[in-house]
């Protein structure tokens, strides 16, 4: 049995870096399996950092697609093209497609179209917002999917009420936290941080577009934070124009009010795990960095109205704030003063969801 995994960017590789070790792990049983890992973009995409493989332990993609493009609607067409020449050369018994991308749209149609069996990892996610494009892109990939690997019940019972048949959804759990708790022992500890104390400082990471291009109330929630810490440090790991427009913002304050707030280069995935497990406090715009931060137990602010693992709210020690600074400045303050919610793990979070996966998928072949 061939498993063929597709990655379309780079947060992609640390989902699917926990179903290669399990797919070796099995094969090292003496099961007979095998995967091929295919990326949507090139070998020198600058978004891959030479670290990423090294930290994952995960050897790099066998396959390239080298599609470089930034219209999605062009990308989701050369992705199809290079992918479904990729499908008529080489045999696969399943394509195991991750998260919500356009190419990840682009491999679930290419790949029933091809007759192969569809396999959606983080499957039941939704923003019930039709006006984004990655919900569209959910939308089709759920409804081509033979098997949905869910992270938890609210995301099976999105998939049931949207037509699903029960025998198609599994509830595996969150894979991200597969990978977390694998290098958990070999997180690293940033040279910069010789200067702070653990516990003693909040971490802050800014990706959505919607965030940055409202730079009047990036300034207001900027404040926010900054007003509300209580002199704690606020660290952001932040890369491109996103660092750039940040850093803007930062210089119309008063040198003493931002001095607090210290803007270091985006970190690999070991650095990065170990300044956010070590926080006192994570205010970010990350469904991601939220997940982790519960697998963790640091309380987590998240600068968006919804969320598409509701168990990090529910369960967990995330909170939401949407773009509101005057919530933010609250939330943050309440952080400071230790009086955060306690969470615990939402079922199945436990690392072993790319176990289960794997035998779940042998067990279909």
């Amino acid at each position: 049995m061939n498993i063929c995994i597709v990655a379309g960017a780079r947060p992609n590789f640390i989902k699917v870096a926990p179903i290669v070790r399990a797919v070796e792990n099995a094969r090292a049983h003496g099961r007979d399996v095998s995967y091929t890992l295919v990326y949507a973009g090139s070998k020198d995409d600058p978004t891959l950092e030479p670290s990423l493989f090294q930290d994952l332990q995960l050897a790099p993609p066998q396959v390239y697609l080298n599609v470089v493009c930034e219209n999605l609607n062009e990308l989701t067409g050369q992705v199809m093209g290079a992918f479904e020449r990729y499908l008529q050369e080489n045999k696969s018994d399943v394509v195991i497609v991750v998260d919500d991308l356009a190419s990840t749209m682009a491999a679930a149609i290419v790949t029933k179209k091809q007759g192969i069996r569809l396999a959606h990892l983080v499957a039941g996610t939704r923003s019930f917002d039709i006006k984004m494009p990655k919900e569209i892109n959910r939308l089709v990939i759920d409804g081509l999917s033979d098997l949905l690997f869910t992270a938890g019940m609210g995301a099976s019972s999105i998939a049931a009420r949207e037509g699903a048949e029960l025998s198609k959804i599994y509830m595996v759990g969150n894979i991200l936290l597969d990978t977390l708790r694998f290098n958990l022992n070999r997180l690293k500890k940033p040279a910069f941080m010789e200067a702070y104390k653990e516990h003693e400082y909040m971490v802050f990471t800014l990706n959505r577009k919607a965030l940055l291009a409202d730079r009047v109330n990036l300034y207001r929630m900027i404040r926010a934070m900054m007003r509300n810490a209580g002199g704690m440090p606020i660290i952001a790991p932040l890369r491109g124009k996103v660092a750039e427009v940040v850093k803007e913002i930062l210089e119309e304050f008063p040198k003493p009010q931002r001095q607090a707030f210290t803007l270091v280069p985006s970190l690999g995935y070991l650095e990065f795990g170990w300044l956010t497990a070590h926080a006192c406090g994570i205010i970010t715009d990350s469904g991601n960095v939220a997940e982790e931060a519960t697998f963790n137990g640091v309380p987590c602010i998240t600068l968006n109205s919804y969320t598409e693992h509701i168990e990090t709210v529910k369960v967990g020690t995330n909170e939401l704030v949407g773009e509101d600074a005057e919530l933010l400045g609250q939330m943050v303050a309440k952080l400071v003063r230790g009086q955060w919610k306690t969470g615990k793990l939402p079922d199945r979070w436990d690392g072993r969801t790319a176990e289960r996966i794997v035998q779940i998928l042998m067990e279909g072949k």
